[in-house]
């Protein structure tokens, strides 16, 4: 990550500045840190099945590591709308393998994304640092025991309802702020159960649960966020809502993501889960190089 600009958190002044992990602690700039995705999935909405297989998925965690990830995000169980679940033995039989072969044979750190404690459990003890759970660690009752006993760091996201029911008419009164008092609820419910305030990082659930209008404003009102205390984490890879944006752009394509990725690394978002670590990371480099994360000019640069 490049250096901090000093205009940095002029505007965010409850903006974390690192997420403590299981074992270390992630220092943020203002250019976002990347969390890369692997799904080990047949049926994930982008890149189902392309690395199901336990070599191929570590073949691609190595892959994104080198183009510069931050964390490894690895995941057993599709969470697209109207996904169906995956039973535990066989989520744990995809994903165990390629943590700990991961782990092994690098050192970034690895994220299990899972809602089910005895993923999240197995996942630590192969060497796994961080718990991601769509369900804000209230689908499994056992998750938030798991993640204070282990210390692992964790990503309470929002969705609303299930992967199954999440997408069939969403309405909110007023989405930011409705998604930031769950969030922030939360928060307070995890640190009464011993989780530590600095290992919980909050993601506002793009496309979990909200229409394209209500991922937009979220986008635009990131950081509104901040207000937490916490790292926020923003997830918008790849997902369909892109494509209602611009006529002729596939969500798929990757300058739909890095367009909203520059919108929200702008508003100081600290952590972003994508697919294409390399040209994200690219991006974010040139706009930061160009003064797109200041406030003013770009800092060692004169005007003649």
């Amino acid at each position: 990550m490049s250096a901090p600009h000093a205009s940095s958190d002029a505007r965010w002044p409850d903006r974390a500045k690192s997420w403590r992990l299981r074992s270390r602690q992630l220092n943020f700039t203002r250019v976002p840190a990347l969390m890369g995705i692997v799904n080990v999935t047949p049926d994930s909405f982008s890149d189902g099945g392309r690395f199901v297989k336990t070599e191929s998925a570590v073949a691609h965690a190595l892959s994104l590591a080198a183009d510069g990830a931050d964390v490894i995000d690895i995941g057993g169980e599709s969470t697209r709308p109207f996904s169906q679940p995956v039973d535990l033995d066989e989520e744990l039989r995809r994903v165990i393998p390629v943590v700990r072969s991961v782990c092994r044979r690098s050192d970034v750190p690895v994220s299990i994304d899972t809602s089910k404690a005895d993923v999240a459990a197995a996942a630590i003890d192969a060497g796994a640092e961080i718990i991601n759970d769509v369900t804000g660690l209230e689908g499994d009752r056992r998750m938030v025991q798991v993640a204070s006993d282990s210390q692992a760091a964790v990503c309470v996201m929002h969705m609303r309802g299930t992967p199954q029911t999440m997408q069939i008419d969403p309405s909110y009164t007023d989405v930011v702020e409705e998604i930031y008092a769950y969030l922030t609820t939360r928060r307070g419910v995890l640190i009464a159960a011993g989780i530590a305030p600095d290992r919980i990082c909050l993601d506002p659930g793009i496309g979990f649960g909200k229409t394209t209008q209500h991922n937009l404003i979220l986008l635009r009102r990131a950081g509104r966020f901040h207000a937490a205390g916490c790292p926020i984490l923003v997830g918008h890879s790849r997902k369909g809502f892109l494509s209602n944006v611009a006529a002729g752009v596939s969500a798929q394509d990757s300058a739909a993501t890095v367009g909203a990725a520059l919108a929200v690394a702008r508003q100081g978002v600290q952590v972003l889960r994508v697919h294409d670590v390399a040209s994200i990371r690219e991006s974010l480099a040139l706009f930061a190089a160009c003064g797109g994360l200041d406030d003013g000019a770009p800092e060692g640069l004169s005007s003649g």
